[in-house]
């Protein structure tokens, strides 16, 4: 289920994660896993003040995951055709730009 990580994500240059989804889609597995693995209490430990705000849709609607930075920068991934692994990837890499101590850590 979990996708592999190469360093851990931090949530510190995050303000908002918001993820929707009809969980009776069938479409909606790698968003439920991206879910879980930023729901995690691990991940989530790196910045408490970071939202994890989930809405559950029964109206058909794409699953959409859509991350605010502190600097008010968005990043939108729509789910239905994005694996877990690719979701992880470009939030990891948008997140280590934004902070200067992830950056020297996947250097190492």
């Amino acid at each position: 289920m979990a996708a592999p990580r190469k360093a851990a994500v931090v949530l510190k240059a995050v303000k908002k994660i918001a993820i929707q989804f009809c969980p009776f889609e069938s479409n909606v597995r790698s968003t439920r896993e991206f879910l879980a693995m930023v729901g995690s209490e691990k991940i989530r430990s790196t910045n408490m003040n970071c939202e994890v705000i989930t809405t559950v849709k029964h109206n058909k609607s794409e699953p959409v995951v859509d991350v605010t930075f502190v600097d008010g920068e968005k990043l939108l991934m729509k789910g239905a055709h994005l694996t877990s692994s690719e979701m992880m990837s470009a939030f990891q890499s948008r997140c280590a730009a934004k902070d200067p101590q992830a950056k020297t850590a996947l250097k190492k």
